[in-house]
């Protein structure tokens, strides 16, 4: 018996220098738009780098305005593993949010909003 417990226990102290997987939301390292930003043109992109690998297949980009969505965008499925990636149309000109929701892989979901305008 004290020779499993002492396997154990060396077991268990082999692996606590590996870090403990704790749930932490994913935070915007940069985007395209910025906040505030004004696109011009008739294409849009919209690029969000986070902190850490996110689930792109659980991931969802909206555009809303005033509260409403007015364009839902698929992510590109196979961008960086840190990065949610969408192109479309831009919608016409006016104040938006891009609102973002994404899941880690630890399943921390996490969200936010990215206020543009789009020019005349």
């Amino acid at each position: 018996m004290r020779r499993l417990l002492l396997g154990i226990g060396a077991s268990l102290a082999a692996f606590s220098w590996l870090p403990a997987a704790d749930a932490t939301p994913r935070h915007v390292i940069n985007s395209t738009p910025t906040a505030e930003a004004i696109i011009h043109g008739r294409h849009a992109e919209y690029v969000i780098r986070f902190d850490g690998p996110i689930d792109h297949a659980a991931s969802r980009l909206q555009i809303t305005q005033a509260g409403r969505v007015v364009q839902s965008l698929s992510p590109l499925l196979d961008s960086a593993v840190d990065v949610l990636f969408a192109s479309s149309e831009a919608p016409s000109p006016g104040h938006y949010v891009l609102h973002w929701e994404t899941r880690a892989p630890d399943g921390e979901i996490s969200r936010g909003d990215i206020p543009f305008s789009v020019a005349p």
